[in-house]
């Protein structure tokens, strides 16, 4: 099973952006998840994570107010819903999650390869 992301791109300051990460197989649902970001010659930081597979979530200041983190009902898809993009904000995005094996009840740390969103002045 792998963790997939889609919808990185380039776009203007001031826009938004939806990040979706989905499991690539149904028989795993996502459990406690997070959103990270790398900017070029900075590292990895936290920009929105659940407190295990709570709805109690963290955001990073910097994002707080902007972006929203969710999952689907199905428990297979995260997101992340980005708005009032800032040229600060462009970095490449992973996401992290828990999976747990429907069948066996068992978890299991997963991280996306990355997608890049660029934000231009």
């Amino acid at each position: 099973v792998q963790l997939v992301e889609s919808g990185g791109g380039l776009v203007q300051a001031g826009g938004s952006l939806r990040l979706s990460c989905a499991a690539s197989e149904s028989t795993f649902s996502i459990n406690a998840m997070g959103w990270y970001r790398q900017a070029p010659g900075k590292q990895r930081e936290m920009v929105a994570a659940t407190l295990g597979g709570s709805y109690n979530i963290n955001y990073a200041d910097s994002v707080k107010g902007r972006f929203t983190i969710s999952r689907d009902n199905a428990q297979t898809t995260m997101y992340l819903q980005m708005t009032n993009l800032q040229p600060e904000d462009t970095a490449v995005y992973y996401c992290n999650a828990e999976l747990i094996d429907r069948k066996y009840s068992t978890g299991q740390d997963y991280w996306g390869r990355g997608v890049q969103v660029t934000v231009s002045s």
